[in-house]
């Protein structure tokens, strides 16, 4: 079927200029063409983890106050946690091949009311992800700009959102490649200048122990061994924002390169090791140079500052490391517009979301997940007024409660599942350390930053669970309602085989949308008869394979969906011509149902002059304002363009009350 030879418009012109022209989903290495090995997708998705690092081990060691001596041990607590984290997400990738992080595997291991609360928090996560990100990036970069200059920091915010909103909408493996040299600019300085501080300190290495030592026994003193260790934990946890994006790999596995799994696990070795030697590195150097919080500027410009004094080019060096720090920042924002949107399309598959958040656009981007995480960030940027610290705080306790309940179900699994005696053991206690660390420090931001802000994100979370409720409530009551009300379509009259007769192109026909074998298919076929009696001699079925965020998958999603589309068609067909109705049917395939369909119509008018066009569509009997949110229109929508195209669409209604 060839597609209409027509110009684009100048508003499609401009969409494909800023997102780029639509993808051919008859291409059968698309996939491969779209997908990330390893290394891409260590930028792509590793870039929110290693980013967390010009922040996280900032607030723990600010958390510290006057017991910097701490920093060694929360150096090599902070390197262990992240390590645990990352083992512990690895098995998670060999246990869920197709992704879907912490939203999966509460779902599968603990149920689907733990998994709506690990997928609300890990929404919010995500918006969090690139709020935090946006502002920790606006600190960076106005870290060597006047103080005065700071009121524009809020709008540089906002502005840096929409264009990775853009830039995302275009593809994942796109805004990748734009953004990879920012990343390996951030590595190669950010690796000079651990190494370089270490290595001109060394002179003064047993010196500062020493005095580390010193302290560390004042503190005793002054203290007790039960403050130390409240202490200690207080800036552990409040350093949690360091971990936030490991979950990021095991999420967004649906875009890795074959083979999956050793991909993403390797993708996570990278992680693992470049964020546990930045985070480490940056607090011993703290330390080590006895850096202090200065205003209108982060510790690690003053880190820098001090690193580079007096050398030659010192001051360029500084300069470049904190823009490529505030740049990274950027493309760690873009983890939240990968991952946020497929786990909102994974619980819109699961109908806890509007439909609708399935969706793929042209460029196969969930671009209203896109759209929505953006106008989310930018109102978190304004209501925070964009303040890292206050950010941070709501930030950890949503990515510790996701982790906390993957690692509780992974941990369930292991005490229950068929695994050998030595497996079982190992990973009993990957997975018992692993939530001991996450919930403790879940336990401790919350309870420590409650009133200063936490209540928000719980309350924000709460809200959001319970509007998912809602949502899945509504869609398994009008399935309920529909099942009950066609159940006497069941069982229909049939006629001898072969007694439909052929089809005649040019008598009246009935072209019927479906989407699914089902009712509302049944129920319409059955209506047009009826209303009509004697009228139509043909029936064509059409439908349009959408492939979506749960269609598509893997390379032969396509040719699955196509396969599955045409069986389904067949199935009508079947039934027609067994009530002795002439049928045949026609399929397409995209991303867009209401443009693909009206092609597919346009289409099946040239073949046959007299063809009336039919949909189903729910009927409510009391519409509420947020019914047409939750059930598409495209009968509507698809009435509208063909009266234009001179052609007629009746909606044939399925009334539910």
């Amino acid at each position: 079927m060839s597609e209409p030879d027509e110009t684009p418009l100048a508003g499609g012109r401009l969409r494909r200029l800023l997102f780029g022209p639509p993808r051919d989903l008859q291409d059968r290495s698309l996939f491969h063409r779209i997908s990330l090995i390893p290394l891409l997708a260590w930028v792509g998705l590793g870039a929110d983890g290693l980013s967390s690092s010009s922040y996280g081990p900032e607030e723990a060691f600010r958390t510290l106050g006057s017991h910097t001596y701490l920093a060694v041990g929360l150096a090599a607590m902070t390197a262990f946690t992240v390590f645990v984290i990352a083992a512990g997400y690895s098995r998670i990738i060999e246990r869920f091949p197709q992704g879907g992080g912490g939203y999966i595997v509460a779902t599968s291991l603990l149920g689907p009311r733990f998994g709506v609360v690990s997928g609300c928090a890990l929404l919010v996560d995500y918006v969090l992800t690139i709020t935090v990100s946006i502002a920790a990036a606006g600190d960076a970069l106005f870290s060597f700009l006047p103080l005065t200059w700071q009121p524009a920091k809020l709008w540089v915010d906002c502005a840096l959102i929409g264009g990775l909103v853009m830039l995302n909408i275009r593809g994942v493996r796109e805004s990748v490649l734009t953004l990879a040299p920012i990343f390996v600019i951030f590595a190669v300085t950010h690796l000079v200048a651990i190494i370089g501080g270490v290595v001109g300190h060394l002179p003064e290495v047993g010196t500062t122990f020493t005095a580390v030592r010193t302290d560390f026994n004042s503190g005793l003193t002054t203290l007790g061994v039960g403050g130390m260790i409240l202490l200690f934990l207080h800036a552990y946890s409040m350093g949690g924002g360091t971990y936030t994006g490991l979950e990021a790999v095991s999420n967004g596995l649906t875009i890795l390169r074959e083979p999956r799994v050793h991909n993403g696990k390797r993708t996570m070795a990278y992680m693992a090791f470049s964020l546990a030697f930045t985070a480490g590195g940056l607090l011993l150097l703290y330390l080590l140079w006895h850096i202090e919080p200065q205003p209108g500027k982060t510790m690690n410009a003053a880190l820098l500052e001090r690193l580079t004094l007096g050398i030659p080019g010192g001051a360029l060096f500084a300069l470049l490391t904190i823009l490529a720090e505030g740049a990274l920042l950027v493309v760690g924002a873009q983890t939240g517009f990968v991952d946020g949107p497929r786990v909102l399309a994974n619980m819109a598959v699961d109908s806890w979301m509007p439909h609708r958040f399935a969706a793929l656009s042209e460029r196969l981007t969930t671009q209203n997940g896109i759209f929505m995480m953006g106008v989310a960030a930018i109102a978190a940027v304004l209501h925070t007024r964009a303040d890292v610290r206050s950010l941070v705080v709501l930030y950890s306790i949503n990515v510790f409660l996701t982790f906390s309940l993957s690692m509780f179900g992974m941990l369930r699994r292991a005490i229950r599942g068929k695994l050998d005696e030595a497996q079982r053991h190992r990973q009993v206690a990957l997975f018992t350390v692993g939530f001991v660390l996450c919930a403790t420090v879940l336990v401790v931001t919350t309870t420590e930053k409650f009133r200063e802000g936490a209540w928000l994100t719980v309350v924000v979370t709460g809200g959001l669970v319970l509007f998912c409720f809602r949502i899945r409530r509504h869609y398994r009551t009008v399935i309920e309602k529909l099942r009950d009300l066609y159940a006497q379509l069941e069982t229909l009259p049939q006629h001898a085989k072969g007694s439909a007769g052929s089809l005649d192109p040019n008598a009246a026909t009935a072209a019927i949308l479906v989407s699914s074998y089902g009712g509302l298919g049944i129920h319409t076929l059955m209506n047009i008869f009826r209303a009509f009696p004697g009228h139509f001699k043909n029936v064509v079925f059409m439908s349009v394979g959408v492939v979506d965020s749960g269609e598509f998958k893997g390379e032969r999603s396509v040719e699955v969906l196509t396969t599955r589309t045409e069986e389904m068609l067949q199935r009508y067909v079947e039934l027609a011509r067994g009530l002795g109705i002439p049928a045949t049917c026609r399929r397409a395939m995209g991303t867009d149902l209401i443009e693909e369909s009206e092609k597919l119509c346009l289409a099946v008018a040239k073949e046959f002059p007299r063809v009336t066009f039919f949909a189903g569509k729910v009927v409510f009997k009391r519409e509420k304002w947020y019914q047409p949110l939750l059930h598409n229109e495209v009968g509507y929508a698809l009435q509208k363009r063909l009266h234009w195209a001179g052609h007629v669409l009746v909606v044939m209604p399925a009334k539910v009350r």
